[in-house]
Parts: structure tokens; C-alpha cells; sequence
């Protein structure tokens, strides 16, 4: 066929699926506009060493390892009605657990994802979702603290606040210790993006995902 030829029916057909299929599951990585956040006095000295960014939601209890991915937002005019998680069942007493993989939000428009940086192990869970019409405006994170020579896992569960009130669990491992929630997002605003630190994998001694920032945006 040569370059100026018309497509067949079959390949038409399936370059239109394939556009389809991007439009429908790549997430929308442009920014958005955000909120403004008052931060609470506990993230001073965080945000003393760690450049603040307009509108993060941030938790105090994050890991330190590996390096944060880019931020991935919801389209314009969509919010963060749930997520999934990606996580590594307990791997046995002599097994290198790494708890929390990966962060995946469920943006309003019901066809898009957004997840920022996602270690290689693990399953997603199923969704967590808010009650219809609601919205997700905070979260927290559950860490375990280093182990020193033993094995560490950083962050194992994520748990969300809705615009009502209703709270959403992941479901990851029973590892480590709650921390206090984020931020709320204003009134007028709620969740649109996500960022992941991430430690990759290095062969020995991995902690998956080790911190998380989500944003609010109007």
C-alpha cells in the first residue's frame, strides 16, 4: 500500500478502537488550578527542607526513600470520587515485603484514572468510592517506621475522607501505624491530582511506595 493509499475497513476500524481506548483510560496530566491550603504548624519543619507546592495535600508520617513522580491530574472540571491500591501481600518471615505499591484515583468522569509513580509489585484492590454526589477532600497514610537492619515496607495503606464525612479504607496490609490526617480541602474545592515517592526496585530490601501528596483544585 503505498503512503497515500486510504486505510482498509479493518485498519479504520481499529485505529478508531485504539483512539478510543487513549482518550478513555490516559490520564490528564496538564495542571490545574488550585486552592489555597492553611498548613498546620506540624509541617513547618517539612516544608522548611521540602519545596511547598500551591494546593498539596500533605501527611507527616511519609517514608524517605526513592523519588517522587510527576503530579497527574483529573480533566478540567473533575474531581477524585475514590481509588484503588496496588499492594504486595505479605511475602512469609523471610520474604522482602514492600505493603503499598501505588496510588490509583478514580476521577468523576467515570473513565479516568490518575496515578503518578507505581512500584512493580503487587495487585490493585478494588475501588473504594464515596457515596454518589460526594467528593474526596483528605487522607492518610499508614507507615512503618524504619526497621533498621530488618525488612521495611514504608507505607501500607491509604485512607480517604469524603465531602460528607465518610471515610474510605484501602484495604492494604495491617503493617505500621495510622498518621494524622491531611489537610481539608476549602469548601469550594476538593482532590484532583496525586504525586507518588516511589523507591524503585533495587533487589533486595524494597519499600514500594514511601510518601503521597494529593492536591485540591476549584
Amino acid at each position: 500500500m503505498s503512503p497515500l493509499s486510504p486505510l482498509s475497513p479493518v485498519a479504520l476500524v481499529a485505529l478508531v478502537a485504539l483512539v478510543a481506548l487513549v482518550a478513555l483510560v490516559a490520564p490528564v496530566v496538564a495542571d490545574r488550578t488550585r486552592c489555597d491550603i492553611g498548613h498546620r504548624p506540624e509541617l513547618s519543619l517539612r516544608l522548611a527542607w521540602e519545596r511547598e507546592e500551591p494546593g498539596a495535600l500533605l501527611v507527616t508520617n511519609g517514608g524517605h526513600w526513592g523519588h517522587w513522580g510527576d503530579a497527574q491530574f483529573c480533566p478540567e472540571e473533575s474531581f477524585v470520587v475514590g481509588f484503588q491500591l496496588k499492594v504486595q501481600p505479605y511475602q512469609g518471615f523471610f520474604g522482602d515485603d514492600t505493603g503499598l505499591n501505588g496510588v490509583r484515583l478514580l476521577c468523576d468522569t467515570g473513565t479516568h484514572t490518575v496515578t503518578s509513580s507505581v512500584g512493580p509489585f503487587g495487585d490493585w484492590t478494588p475501588p473504594e468510592l464515596c457515596p454518589p454526589g460526594e467528593r474526596v477532600v483528605s487522607f492518610r497514610l499508614r507507615v512503618e517506621p524504619s526497621q533498621g537492619l530488618w525488612d521495611d515496607a514504608a507505607a501500607t495503606d491509604v485512607a480517604a475522607m469524603c465531602t460528607g464525612g465518610s471515610r474510605l479504607e484501602g484495604g492494604g496490609l495491617p503493617r505500621g501505624e495510622w498518621g494524622q490526617w491531611s489537610e481539608r480541602c476549602a469548601p469550594a474545592c476538593s482532590v484532583c491530582g496525586v504525586r507518588a515517592r516511589v523507591e524503585p526496585a533495587k533487589g533486595g530490601d524494597n519499600s514500594g511506595l514511601n510518601d503521597l501528596k494529593m492536591y485540591c483544585c476549584t
